[in-house]
């Protein structure tokens, strides 16, 4: 029983508390670039979602069963980089097959997700906190659930403010830094910070 209560602790504290991009501003690039829709939103969310969740999985093996016996954890990174890129490969295909809308829809943002650095910064934080694979795993995914309530929130804001007057000097990117902030603010209440 205690090891599920600190499972559920670690997917919440990963989600919410220490979300990706409002506390640790990782994984910036693909939050205010595809977040101008729900929709894209969602859809990077998907596939962030199922990177992040099977890199940690794939990761995690690859450090235990291959890089700390061979005594060679100092290529974690690069090795970490290329299971990511591997990953994102697959993705890309998957949705050029089968979801050609959103794939066109994500554009070039969907081949960033192989550099995006909450990815690779969610399996070197396993590493890092000696978590075990599943535990890795489920803060993989319960990082990756925050990243994309994050871009979701985001985007239905945007999509609102589209219809509001908004001084000019703030129109575009100036306006999505604030509302970003303002998020990023609110998402402090988790921690306890306020």
């Amino acid at each position: 029983m205690g090891a599920l209560k600190d499972l559920i602790l670690i997917a919440i504290g990963s989600a919410l508390v220490s979300n990706v991009v409002l506390s640790q501003f990782l994984g910036l690039c693909p939050f205010l670039g595809v977040s101008k829709k729900v929709e894209t939103a969602a859809g990077m969310g998907g596939a962030v979602i199922f990177v992040i969740t099977l890199a940690s999985f794939v990761a995690g093996l690859i450090y235990r069963f291959i890089l700390v016996p061979f005594d060679i954890t100092y290529l974690q990174t690069i090795v970490f980089i290329l299971v990511i890129a591997a990953l994102v490969q697959f993705v890309e295909m998957f949705l050029k097959k089968f979801v050609v809308g959103l794939y066109e829809a994500l554009g070039v943002y969907l081949p960033l997700i192989t550099t995006n650095c909450a990815v690779l910064g969610v399996a070197l934080n396993n590493v890092k906190y000696d978590y075990n694979i599943l535990t890795g795993v489920v803060n993989g995914f319960a990082t990756a659930v925050g990243f994309a309530i994050a871009i979701i929130i985001l985007a239905g804001l945007r999509e609102k403010m589209e219809f509001n007057d908004i001084p000019e000097p703030f129109k575009g990117m100036p306006i999505v830094l604030i509302t970003a902030g303002l998020m990023a603010i609110a998402f402090c209440g988790f921690s306890g910070l306020l």
